[in-house]
């Protein structure tokens, strides 16, 4: 596992897969909370997003950094340091779906910024 983790192209490609479980975490907690209260206020707490935010902004720092220093490139890591700034400041937002939007365009956004980091290497 630690040497699976060493590779750089794996720390991108295991960021954007959660990039892509944090998508569903979103979706899944707004068709909850519409239809489900109680299940919704559990998936929809805060801990989870700030959790969520943490691992997000390690991993990032890790695979994003690891990349300006093998390619050279900084956009990636620019473009990916935006994705997590608007994923922060998604948690001040106000819970009426203003905070959901932000969230999912600030995955998005570091998605690509994983992305782009992957491709960088080729």
């Amino acid at each position: 596992m630690n040497a699976i983790l060493r590779q750089p192209a794996t720390l991108d490609r295991l960021a954007i897969g959660l990039s892509g479980l944090c998508l569903m975490h979103c979706l899944a907690t707004a068709v909850l909370v519409a239809t489900l209260a109680s299940a919704g206020g559990l998936l929809g707490s805060e801990i989870i997003h700030e959790g969520g935010l943490a691992v997000a902004m390690l991993l990032g720092t890790v695979a994003l950094g690891r990349g300006i220093r093998e390619h050279g490139y900084m956009m990636p890591s620019a473009v990916g340091g935006l994705g997590l700034g608007v994923m922060g400041g998604a948690l001040t937002l106000p819970h009426d779906g203003t905070e959901l939007v932000a969230t999912m365009v600030g995955v998005g956004i570091l998605a690509l910024g994983h992305r782009l980091n992957d491709m960088a290497r080729d």
